[in-house]
């Protein structure tokens, strides 16, 4: 087995600890009815030596940053220089930014910082979207970018895009193949709804219309046979958990070239 680098380590322990919410966010979901990432979070506080277990969640979710901005400003995975291309590492530079966020509020919450209140981040993100100048077109817009980035993330589960970046040992094998598919679909239509909804908070200006992975649960219950649906998809979010899992063991991660993304950088800076 080849050495890893570093930044290898970095990245897929930042694998690993999104992995780990999204098994957290799948057991609350089961077993109390609701959650939400932030709360998936708080759970760790309750068990034993919880702020450590925060703290390296949070650790690792810095790692998943830097691969994301790796993967987007660097062009890690070699994606094509053209308009798909470039899309990709827009929503890939996007979950960069939430993951800021979320590994923020891991260490705000672990040393003990933080208010005693946590909102739902899609919430605070669209109240902050239409308090700019014409906000509810930027929230429109962000709300179309969730909603494109679940069908993608439904069509590389369907399509098997995501073997194209997994080590050959992990490829053709059953169980893994049935964990990241049913993953992936799972959280594809999840992020769908959720952007469904953050559509619908811009039309109507109102941020607390914005939905969340619990308020498209929720919404997933109301339908018909929405208890099994419900289950279905919660136990997806577990095996999108597993997916994750997987990606820290088996991606290909390449380390980046940082000249390039130097260059890349000053071109946009530079006068036309």
């Amino acid at each position: 087995m080849h050495r890893r680098t570093a930044f290898q380590i970095l990245a897929r322990s930042g694998y690993v600890a999104r992995g780990i919410v999204f098994l957290l966010l799948a057991g609350l979901a089961l077993f109390t009815g609701t959650a939400t990432t932030k709360s998936a979070l708080d759970s760790l506080l309750a068990q034993p030596l919880g702020q450590l277990w925060l703290g390296l969640i949070g650790l690792g979710l810095v790692g998943f940053v830097a691969w994301r901005l790796a993967q987007s400003m660097a062009n890690a995975d070699n994606h094509e220089q053209d308009f798909k291309g470039y899309t990709v590492r827009a929503m890939l530079f996007g979950s960069a930014v939430v993951y800021i966020s979320l590994a923020y509020y891991s260490f705000d919450h672990a040393f003990g910082l933080a208010a005693a209140r946590s909102s739902d981040g899609e919430k605070d993100l669209a109240g902050w979207a239409m308090a700019q100048p014409f906000g509810r077109y930027l929230a429109a817009l962000m709300g179309l970018g969730f909603l494109i980035g679940g069908m993608v993330t439904i069509a590389k589960g369907v399509m098997g895009k995501y073997e194209r970046y997994l080590e050959p040992q992990a490829k053709g094998n059953a169980l893994i193949k049935i964990i990241c598919v049913y993953g992936l679909c799972a959280r594809g239509v999840l992020f769908a709804v959720a952007g469904v909804f953050f559509c619908y908070a811009a039309f109507t200006v109102d941020p607390q219309q914005t939905g969340s992975i619990a308020d498209a649960l929720t919404w997933l219950r109301q339908l018909p046979f929405g208890g099994i649906l419900y289950v279905l998809a919660a136990l997806g979010l577990f095996s999108f958990g597993g997916y994750n899992l997987i990606e820290g063991r088996y991606r290909i991660v390449r380390t980046p070239d940082l000249g390039e993304a130097r260059k890349q950088v000053s071109s946009l800076n530079s006068p036309l």
